[in-house]
Order: C-alpha cells, then sequence, then structure tokens
C-alpha cells in the first residue's frame, strides 16, 4: 500500500471519537438482538474496524443500522443483514469459500476471521483497490485472495466451494455459481422479491447428492448487484 493510501486508511479509522465503542454497541445493539448467535462470528464483527472498508468521508457511518451507499450503485451492506447471511453458511475452520460482489472486502475478512480461506471476486476497480488497502495488515498471508473479475460466472478455477456468499440483491441464483459448490455446500444470497408487493428474501442454498435446493431464511433488502442482472430487453 502506497504511503497516501495509508493515510487515508488511517484518517477513516480515527473519523469518530471511539469507533471500538461503535463495534461494541453494533455486537450488542443490532446483532445479538437480531439473531446472530455465533460466536465467531460476533467476535469478527467486533474486532474488524469496518471504518477501514468505507471511503473516508462515510467511515463516521460505518456502524449504522443500514447500507451505506459506494460508488457505482454498490452498498456496505448493514451490519445485521451480512451478519445473518454468514451466519446462514455455518463457516468452518478451512472452509473454501467464494465471495461474489465482495464490494471493498468488509464480509470476505469477516468470513476469514471466522476460519474460512476466501476467494473474494469483485469487479469494480475502485472498490477492489480499496480492498486490497483495507485488509492490509488485517489478516494473515495466504486466507485471502482478490479477484477483479467478474462476479456473476462464479470463479470456477478455485472450485468446488464449501460456502458461496453472493453479497447483494439478485433475481436469481445462477446455475454455473450453485454447480461451483461441493457436496454438502452452502450457498447464501438476498433473491429480488418476485413481484410487487412482496419482500425481497435472504436465502440459503444447499448442494447436495448431485442437487440444488434454495430455502427462504428472512426477510431483507439490499442493493442489487448491476452484475447480475438481466440485460434490458429491446423496444419496438
Amino acid at each position: 500500500m502506497d504511503k497516501a493510501a495509508t493515510m487515508d486508511l488511517d484518517r477513516a479509522t480515527r473519523a469518530t471519537p471511539d469507533m471500538a465503542a461503535a463495534r461494541r454497541f453494533m455486537v450488542d445493539g443490532q446483532l445479538r438482538p437480531n439473531k446472530v448467535t455465533d460466536p465467531l462470528l460476533l467476535a469478527a464483527m467486533g474486532d474488524l474496524p469496518r471504518e477501514r472498508f468505507l471511503p473516508h468521508g462515510l467511515a463516521a457511518r460505518a456502524y449504522a443500522d443500514e447500507d451505506v451507499r459506494l460508488p457505482g450503485g454498490r452498498a456496505l451492506i448493514e451490519p445485521m443483514v451480512i451478519a445473518r447471511l454468514l451466519q446462514l453458511l455455518r463457516i468452518r475452520e478451512g472452509d473454501r469459500m467464494l465471495v461474489l460482489g465482495a464490494g471493498t472486502g468488509y464480509a470476505a475478512a469477516v468470513a476469514v476471521r471466522c476460519g474460512a480461506r476466501v476467494t473474494a471476486v469483485e469487479p469494480d476497480p475502485a472498490l477492489f483497490s480499496h480492498a486490497r488497502q483495507a485488509v492490509a495488515g488485517l489478516l494473515p498471508a495466504g486466507v485471502l485472495r482478490l479477484v477483479q473479475a467478474e462476479p456473476s460466472l462464479g470463479h470456477a478455477a478455485g472450485a468446488p466451494y464449501d460456502a458461496i456468499l453472493i453479497e447483494g440483491e439478485i433475481p436469481a441464483i445462477p446455475a454455473a455459481i450453485a454447480e461451483q459448490l461441493a457436496d454438502g455446500g452452502r450457498l447464501a444470497t438476498v433473491l429480488a422479491a418476485a413481484e410487487r408487493g412482496l419482500s425481497s428474501r435472504a436465502v440459503l442454498g444447499l448442494r447436495q447428492g448431485g442437487s440444488f435446493s434454495v430455502t427462504d431464511a428472512f426477510d431483507c433488502a439490499t442493493l442489487p448487484l448491476p452484475q447480475f442482472q438481466p440485460a434490458p430487453g429491446f423496444a419496438f
């Protein structure tokens, strides 16, 4: 990381008087009351400086109970939603995990702290660069691989995966991504509402014995991942 980037991250870390207190409040006020019970996940999110994963001007909003919008129509997903998505995956020590649409790398870093070995795919050059800077010095060497690539294709080169997180709202889970799961592998994401008036929902996918099934987990909403949206049709 160059000197300017390091100084910017240092400023972000000091953006509010007591970020450590804000992290404790996030865990005790947002996560625990909303069915987040995994002790490793709570410890990881209580320790990782979420503010490092936001541009300097947004760092003060790091622990708000809402999505923080990022450039390019993306978002750092609100703490409770990302925690519950990760909890659905039941991450175990040594799991091979894929994070698609990884943004600035926060969820990928949390997963590493929970014991996963993570490949994180992000197409946006600015977000990818920020992710590289944000995780520097926070994680052991060799446990997080950042890849700048198209996330809607998954990352077949590293398959099969024990867990996949698609980090944003999508209209449907691509079959090609589900096929990159190992037998017994889990996938979590947010599926868009099928019709007006319904809620988007977090779902858990499971690959078992050659088949892939999806069950609803909880209602939630976040920004759509642009790369997973269908191309607009032609109007005549």
